[in-house]
């Protein structure tokens, strides 16, 4: 059931005197003195590193830019925009601090890019609160322990890689094989109050076609979803990650619990590349900055439970190049996050879907969320899962003699109820009572005195 936040009252003034707050009496300014690749240098304003700039573009038209480091004198300066139209002597003034976003109930079932404008044709968002874009990991002794499950509506995953509330999880694939319907999938079967979606670097096409057929008119009046494009300028990108935490922190704050779902975690790594290399950052493993590393937890690490009661579940994709689980990204991404789920390309290319690897997939948490009886059907589904794996080639050439191994013997005569069980339809929903419940009873037959022996299939051989 869906929390609505108490009304927040906006009175007709509100969007003005927002504007009379922006106005700096006192201005810095300075002025451009090149434009080399993707930044822009300039002689001023005073400023610190992460600020936030304006430069002049045309009359009452500004360029935002983010300070991203020093030469000498210089500041250096990635727009957060098109650079279009800036010309050398365009006047730069500090904004006087670090980009905010307005957060407030009035976000539920919009659309907005990487610096919180609307771009859903709804008209303005006009809310009563700003919340900053950068915003502060929670303290850890102020996350309260999970220990409350969350449910998805994917079988493959609340029954064999339940997810606590408050955890961190991460979406491994790569390309085509399933993460972009999964997320659509997670944000319409979830029981979490909130969803906040931010797809950073997906094509434009696609931004349309998950609002308006993966999410739904249903799954859109909870959610808030930010989307900065790949034809969109790197720091844009990389303000949209952070802006869809500072949305979701605002909900948590509220008592909420919150899904944070990020399409992806490497689009956001390679945005971070651009800007680090663009900075003058020397490249390290596979081209990637130092500084790659270090945005990502301070990215991630914003998820989590706090002391308010509420939480944000954070489903992180991470598109691994060339099917490699561990390239860089991936691997960092796994360090940080309290588990993964692996999709598989071999399962996708034989129809099964959702083509989540259950053995190379793990939820840390989930010991912590689960009763015993969902814990020890779990353990034996993939008990019998690997026992099959194990002896599946020998199957297919028609060398397996049935009663060699009786674990395996077993896995042969479920796997078909395996299989059914793990796959499901887009639009197949289930909750999790009932996802447990299959699961458990699958294992509770199988204990029943009197069972008989199933038939062996037709490609195993029967010891004589």
């Amino acid at each position: 059931m869906i929390k609505i936040l108490p009304h927040e009252k906006v009175d007709v003034l509100s969007k003005y005197r927002r504007v009379l707050e922006e106005v700096e009496v006192v201005k810095f300014t300075g002025r451009v003195e090149r434009v080399v690749g993707l930044t822009i240098e300039s002689s001023g304003p005073a400023v610190k590193y992460g600020d936030l700039c304006k430069v002049r573009i045309d009359r009452g038209e500004y360029l935002y830019a983010e300070v991203v480091g020093f030469n000498k004198n210089k500041v250096i300066l990635m727009p957060i925009g098109d650079m279009r139209g800036v010309v050398p002597g365009a006047e730069v003034y500090a904004a006087g601090s670090a980009l905010m976003v307005p957060v407030g109930r009035e976000m539920l079932g919009r659309v907005v890019n990487g610096i919180g404008r609307a771009i859903d044709g709804k008209g303005e968002i006009v809310t009563e609160h700003k919340y900053p874009v950068e915003g502060k990991p929670i303290n850890p002794l102020e996350r309260t322990v999970i220990d409350t499950p969350l449910s998805v509506g994917i079988r493959s995953i609340d029954a064999l890689n339940t997810v606590g509330r408050g955890q961190r999880i991460g979406i491994f694939s790569g390309s085509g094989v399933g993460k972009s319907t999964i997320i659509a999938m997670i944000s319409r079967y979830t029981d979490a109050d909130v969803n906040v979606i931010a797809l950073i670097g997906e094509r434009g096409r696609e931004v349309k076609d998950f609002v308006e057929k993966e999410l739904g008119p249903e799954g859109l009046k909870r959610s808030v979803v930010v989307a900065a494009t790949s034809d969109q300028p790197p720091m844009m990108r990389i303000r949209g990650a952070f802006l869809a935490h500072a949305i979701a922190e605002y909900f948590r704050d509220n008592g909420l619990a919150v899904n944070l779902l990020m399409d992806s975690v490497t689009r956001f790594a390679m945005a971070q590349r651009e800007v680090g290399l663009a900075a003058g950052e020397p490249s390290a493993t596979r081209g990637y900055p130092p500084s790659v590393f270090t945005i990502l937890p301070r990215l991630m690490e914003r998820s989590g439970t706090s002391i308010t009661g509420g939480s944000i579940t954070g489903f992180y994709s991470v598109l691994v190049e060339g099917d490699d689980m561990n390239e860089p990204i991936a691997d960092a991404a796994r360090g940080i996050l309290d588990g993964h789920i692996v999709l598989e390309r071999r399962l996708a290319n034989k129809g099964h879907y959702p083509a989540v690897d259950v053995l190379a997939s793990i939820s840390r948490c989930m010991k912590d969320v689960v009763t015993r009886e969902h814990r020890e059907a779990a353990q034996r589904f993939r008990e019998l899962l690997a026992a099959y794996t194990e002896v599946e080639d020998l199957i297919n050439l028609n060398a397996y003699v049935r009663g060699t191994n009786p674990l395996a013997d077993k896995a042969i005569q479920m796997i078909g109820d395996m299989n059914r069980f793990l796959r499901q339809g887009i639009y197949e929903q289930d909750t999790f009572d009932s996802i447990v419940k299959k699961l458990v009873s699958m294992f509770t037959e199988e204990k029943k005195p009197g069972r008989g022996r199933a038939a062996a299939p037709p490609f195993v051989q029967t010891r004589r």
